[in-house]
C-alpha cells in the first residue's frame, strides 16, 4: 500500500535538488530518504529517479508521477489548512434543541452572541419541550433539564435549574395566598404536563422536602402556555426561575409560597456519542457555559 509520506519524501528530494538537501529539509538521516524513495518505487513497479554519486535525474516516469502527486500534496495541505482554520473560526450551521423556559428567555441571547462572534455560523434553533431524538432530527446539540435517564447521549453539566411558585395578583386576590404547600390542593394549579386532572409537586423548603398532589383546569406539556395561563389568572404554576423573573419584576405575577422551590434539577448540553466533537458545537457549548456560569449556575 502507497505511504503517503514516502510520496512526500520522493516530492522533497525533487524540489530540493538531492538526497542531501531533503534529508536536511525533512530533518531526517539521508539514509532514511533513500530507503523511502525505494520503497516508493518498488510499490509504484518503476524506477522513478536516476541516481550516480554526482548527479539525480528524473525518469518519464517519474516526471510524471512528481506532477500528479504533488498536486495532490498540495490539495492535502490545503484541506489540512481548512480544517486548522475551522478549529479557530467555527463555521458552518449548528442545529440546536432546547426547552421552551430556557430557550426563550437564555439561550437566544446566547445564540446572537454567538452568531455576532463568529460571522461563518448559521443556528437553526427548536425550541420544545417534548424530548427529541436527536439522531433521527438531526440536531447537533441539546439542551436538556433535571435528571437524564440512561442513554447513548454525551452529557456535560453545566449548572442547575429549578422552579419558583407564581400566580396573577388578581387569582390571589380571588382565591387568597396558600399558607403552606398542602394548602396548595385546594387551589387551581396550572399543570406543565399533558393531564390537568392531577400532578405530584415536590418542594423543598424550610421543614424539608414535601410532596403534594395539586390539580387545576388547565394543562400543557410546553412551558408558554403554562406561562400565559398563569399571568392570565387560571391558576397557581411553577415556572423556570428564569422565564418568572420578568413577569414578577414587573408585576404580572407574584411570588407563592416564597420559601419554597422545586428540587434544583441539573442544566445538560447533550450530543450524539457516535458524533465527533466538531469545533463548531465545542464553541457553543463553551459560550454557554461561560454563560451559565456568569448567571451563577442558575439561568
Amino acid at each position: 500500500m502507497l505511504d503517503l509520506n514516502d510520496i512526500q519524501v520522493f516530492a522533497r528530494v525533487i524540489e530540493a535538488g538531492s538526497f542531501t538537501a531533503a534529508a536536511r529539509l525533512l530533518g531526517m538521516p539521508k539514509t532514511t530518504v533513500s530507503r523511502r524513495i525505494a520503497a516508493l518505487e518498488r510499490e509504484v513497479g518503476v524506477r522513478l529517479l536516476q541516481r550516480t554519486t554526482r548527479s539525480l535525474s528524473l525518469t518519464d516516469a517519474g516526471r510524471l508521477y512528481y506532477e500528479q502527486s504533488s498536486q495532490a500534496l498540495r490539495l492535502i495541505d490545503e484541506a489540512n489548512l481548512r480544517l486548522a482554520e475551522a478549529r479557530t473560526e467555527p463555521s458552518g450551521t449548528i442545529r440546536i434543541s432546547a426547552p421552551v423556559g430556557f430557550g426563550g428567555h437564555f439561550l437566544t441571547a446566547t445564540v446572537f452572541d454567538f452568531l455576532s462572534a463568529h460571522p461563518k455560523t448559521r443556528v437553526e434553533l427548536r425550541l420544545t419541550d417534548d424530548r427529541l431524538n436527536l439522531v433521527e432530527d438531526g440536531i447537533d446539540l441539546a439542551f436538556r433539564t433535571g435528571v437524564l435517564p440512561d442513554s447513548t447521549l454525551i452529557a456535560r453539566r453545566l449548572g442547575s435549574t429549578h422552579r419558583i411558585l407564581c400566580a396573577s395578583p388578581d387569582y390571589l386576590e380571588r382565591c387568597g395566598e396558600p399558607a403552606a404547600p398542602a394548602d396548595l390542593a385546594r387551589h387551581d394549579c396550572v399543570i406543565a404536563g399533558r393531564s390537568a386532572a392531577g400532578a405530584a409537586w415536590v418542594l423543598d423548603g424550610p421543614e424539608g422536602r414535601e410532596t403534594v398532589t395539586v390539580s387545576g383546569r388547565f394543562a400543557a406539556n410546553e412551558m408558554q402556555p403554562v406561562l400565559a395561563a398563569a399571568i392570565a389568572g387560571h391558576g397557581i404554576a411553577q415556572l423556570p426561575l428564569g422565564i418568572a423573573k420578568a413577569p414578577v419584576a414587573d408585576g404580572r405575577l407574584r411570588r407563592v409560597l416564597p420559601e419554597h422551590a422545586t428540587p434544583a434539577g441539573g442544566l445538560y448540553a447533550v450530543y450524539p456519542s457516535g458524533q465527533h466533537l466538531s469545533p463548531l458545537v465545542r464553541a457553543f457549548i463553551e459560550l454557554a457555559a461561560e454563560r451559565v456560569s456568569a448567571a451563577g449556575g442558575r439561568p
